[in-house]
Order: C-alpha cells, then sequence, then structure tokens
C-alpha cells in the first residue's frame, strides 16, 4: 500500500504509531517498525536528555527497512525543556518529528538541517496553511474522534478541506481501530493515519495493566470530556472515580480564570496537577484512575503484541 506517507518515510505501510505521553516507549515503537510502520514516542516521556539520547541510539540500532522511528516535541514556551530535546535529536538522528502546540518553524529549520523531517499536529486548515509555509513535511490532522486532546471537525470534513487547500501530505489522526478504518481515511484523501489508543492495550505499553484492561473493557461510548488534567477539554475513559471526581474545572479555578493576569498561572498549575495524576494511574494500580483513550478502543478486545495490533489494521 504505498501513498505519500510511505515514500517520505520510506515504510511498508502507511501507518504512525502516534506519541502516547507515558504509554509510548522504545519496546513498541521497535516492534511497530518490525511491523512495517512508523513509531512515535513524545521526548517528554524521558525525564533527562541522557535518557532521551540513549532511547534515539536504541531505536536506531533497532531500525529495519520498512520502519521509521519519530519523536513528538511541545514547541511552546511551556515545555522549558523543548530547545534541549530538539539540540539532541538533531545531533543524534531520527526519521521524523511530529510537533505539537506552538509554532514549528524552529523545529523545522532546524531538523532539515540535520535531515529531518517534520510533520506538524494541526486542528484546523488556518494553522495548517501556516506549517506549509513554513515548510512542513506533512500535516497531522488531528479530528474530533483522536483521543487526549482532540480536533473539533470531523474526519471527514477536515481531511476534505486540508487536501483540498494544502500541498503537503495529510496524515489523519482520531478514529481509526480496524482495517476499514485505515481504508476509510485514505479513500477520503489522506495520506495515511496516526493510530494511537489501540496500541494503549498492547504488551509492550509501559503502563499497568489495569489501564491496558481498561481499554478492553469500556468503549466508544466510554469516553468523555474532562477539564481536570490540563484545563482544556481532554478525553478520558469514564470510571467511576472519574463520575465522582466531575469533569469540569473547580468553581475556584473558573473564577480564577476569569482574572487575566492570573489565568496563566492557574492553567499551568492544573496542567502540573493533572500530569501528575494522570502519571500515577498509568504507573501503578490506584482507585484514582485517570486514563486518557480516544473512542477506538471500541475495537480492542483484548491485550495484544503490537505485531498483532498492527495486523488488525492492514489485514
Amino acid at each position: 500500500m504505498q501513498t505519500k506517507l510511505t515514500e517520505l518515510l520510506k515504510i511498508t505501510h502507511p501507518i504512525i504509531q502516534a506519541p502516547m505521553f507515558l504509554v509510548s516507549n522504545v519496546a513498541m515503537v521497535t516492534a511497530g517498525m518490525e511491523s512495517g510502520i512508523a513509531g512515535c514516542i513524545p521526548a517528554l516521556n524521558y525525564r533527562t536528555l541522557p535518557e532521551l539520547k540513549a532511547a534515539i541510539q536504541e531505536l536506531k540500532a533497532a531500525k529495519v527497512e520498512g520502519g521509521a522511528f519519530g519523536f513528538n516535541l511541545i514547541v511552546n514556551k511551556s515545555n522549558i525543556k523543548y530547545k534541549d530535546q530538539l539540540a539532541v535529536l538533531c545531533e543524534v538522528g531520527c526519521d521524523f518529528i511530529i510537533t505539537s502546540l506552538g509554532s514549528p518553524e524552529e523545529t523545522i529549520n532546524k531538523a532539515h538541517k540535520a535531515g529531518i523531517k517534520v510533520f506538524c499536529d494541526v486542528t484546523d486548515l488556518r494553522f495548517a496553511t501556516k506549517v506549509e509555509c513554513l515548510g512542513a513535511d506533512a500535516i497531522i490532522a488531528v479530528n474530533n474522534q483522536a483521543g487526549g486532546h482532540r480536533g473539533g471537525d470531523s474526519p471527514e470534513d477536515l481531511i476534505e478541506d486540508l487536501t483540498k487547500h494544502c500541498n503537503i501530505p495529510v496524515i489523519s489522526a482520531g478514529g481509526v481501530g480496524r482495517k476499514a478504518d485505515v481504508d476509510y481515511m485514505l479513500e477520503l484523501g489522506a495520506s495515511g493515519v496516526s493510530v494511537g489508543s489501540p496500541f494503549i492495550a498492547s504488551i509492550e505499553a509501559g503502563v499497568t495493566n489495569e489501564y491496558k484492561q481498561a481499554c478492553v473493557d469500556y468503549g466508544a461510548k466510554d469516553i468523555i470530556m474532562t477539564e481536570r488534567i490540563s484545563g482544556t477539554p481532554c478525553t478520558v475513559i469514564n470510571t467511576p472515580y472519574v463520575q465522582k471526581t466531575g469533569t469540569s474545572q473547580p468553581w475556584y479555578e473558573k473564577l480564577l480564570n476569569k482574572n487575566k493576569s492570573l489565568k496563566k498561572w492557574v492553567k499551568m498549575l492544573r496542567f502540573s496537577i493533572g500530569m501528575k495524576a494522570t502519571e500515577k494511574a498509568a504507573k501503578e494500580v490506584t482507585y484514582k484512575t485517570v486514563w486518557v483513550a480516544g473512542p477506538s478502543i471500541e475495537y480492542t478486545t483484548s491485550i495484544l503484541p503490537v505485531k498483532a495490533i498492527v495486523s488488525k489494521l492492514i489485514d
């Protein structure tokens, strides 16, 4: 199955294993490469630069023909590690970088000098045209079926809008859990798909078996939006704990958010608290289960190796 994405990354299948905070790891991406797809890890999954460098070197050693690997960078000012992470990626090398939440201009310029391709997360045409003008190699079109911080448009509307007005490949992110979904996105005009949630329930994923099993036990109808992780709506599994605590910002945060001078600091505090809660739920068994996932877990029926999950997407 040859598309612009397979040509760009020299991969066998037009699929990117999406970067997932706390979930993605070297073992997952290695298994993905061995299955003929591209894998991506958030740079923020590594606390230190030596850990990030070691992961890159391990992936370079594990790379096989037909596979590719990359890293996700948060490129706005909230990520104080961004510039150092970018420097390490350019120094050691990877196949591609996916940028999120900010201007990718610096990343595009420096990555291209190092021979690294850059794909940019977008949720609408306005930002898509901006990143294309900056020299992005492809667009990650985040639709309203994605897990985590999703877009506002349907896959149909977003793919049509971007393919009609942009000249670089469009990779659809969200709503893919089986081969029929992959085929559908390609029929709509996408050059490939970015798939995240189905890989949470993989043997290689670095989260608890309880988190993985939740992706088996729950389905699309159990995915809801919460503001309690980052202050921005984010999709999570509607566990009893989420039902108990609610999904809206606490009243005092809403009040403080009305103050322009305090709004930035309130959001940073909420993000910090939410990320710590998410990490705790992902890494250890706790009654405070805040598990991020998207509706594509509907087709997750058991915990499987990455290779078997890829097979479900291509066979």
